[in-house]
């Protein structure tokens, strides 16, 4: 069994110089971040500023070219596989099968994480009821809304009740009713389970709402870091915005931004882009 590296009980990620290269191109440039469990934090950036690398390798699909980093007390890199028991993670391309219902990608993803048999179907009723999925788990996933889709996707993501969830623009391609349905989950993950919430996402208002903190990163560095309140009050500006800390911070202006199809082609876009 792997045993969790001396670890302060109130920091469930840190990361260290944490790097990574794709030959030349510095994607991810020493970064160094602490988040404190039960906390909702909120990394920003433009297009290509490194967030969804950054994740990536917080979640061990990409391993640092140099640097450190620790979830829940294991190193990413070299306790990967207890570091995937304490993480959910909700990319930005489509983890859902469309050729499936509902209850099937559930029950892929519980025999994916070794849920016990006789508990499987409790556990994967419990998301369904969650994530108000109840009445559509026998239907196609073809035929889900963009929301539908991503609820079932966050509810394959916590059938094993992770301790951090990593969310990749979670609400990209979601028109605003659904876009709130999915913060509301996010924000009961955290009041009644006190899941760390981990996302990337383009729209500032919901950060801003949402988050504890963030931080800001551009071409592959975090430049600051605080939360809402504090970095807007840091601008000495009258009745700034978490858009006008962004603009300040990158020189960049984010823009906020269906049917499966439509879903995967948003979010295919979307992930060349970040």
């Amino acid at each position: 069994m792997e045993t969790a590296t001396n670890f302060p009980k109130s920091v469930i990620l840190e990361t260290h110089e944490l790097t990574r290269r794709f030959d030349s191109f510095t994607a991810v440039d020493g970064l160094n971040l602490s988040v404190a469990a039960g906390e909702v934090f909120g990394l920003l950036g433009p297009n290509g500023a490194g967030k969804s690398t950054v994740i990536k390798m917080l979640t061990t699909l990409l391993p640092p070219s140099a640097g450190r980093g620790t979830i829940a007390g294991y190193d990413v890199t070299h306790q990967s596989q207890a570091v995937r028991r304490a993480i959910g993670y909700v990319p930005q391309a489509l983890s859902a099968d469309g050729s499936l219902t509902g209850y099937e990608n559930l029950l892929i993803f519980a025999k994916l994480y070794d849920i016990p048999s006789q508990r499987r179907q409790q556990r994967i009723r419990d998301v369904l009821e969650f994530m108000g999925l109840e009445e559509v788990a026998h239907r196609l996933v073809r035929n889900y809304s963009g929301g539908m889709i991503r609820k079932l996707e966050i509810a394959q993501s916590i059938l094993h009740r992770p301790q951090i969830m990593f969310l990749d623009e979670p609400t990209v391609g979601l028109d605003p009713v659904a876009r709130n349905q999915v913060w509301n989950l996010v924000q009961e993950l955290r009041e009644d389970y006190g899941t760390t919430i981990f996302l990337t996402t383009h729209f500032l208002e919901e950060a801003d709402s949402l988050c504890d903190r963030v931080a800001i990163m551009n071409q592959g560095k975090v430049i600051t870091t605080g939360s809402p309140t504090d970095l807007k009050a840091a601008l000495d500006t009258p009745n700034a915005t978490l858009d006008d800390v962004f603009i300040h911070y990158t020189g960049a202006e984010l823009a906020s931004g269906v049917s499966y199809r439509d879903t995967a082609r948003t979010r295919r876009n979307a992930q060349r882009l970040g």
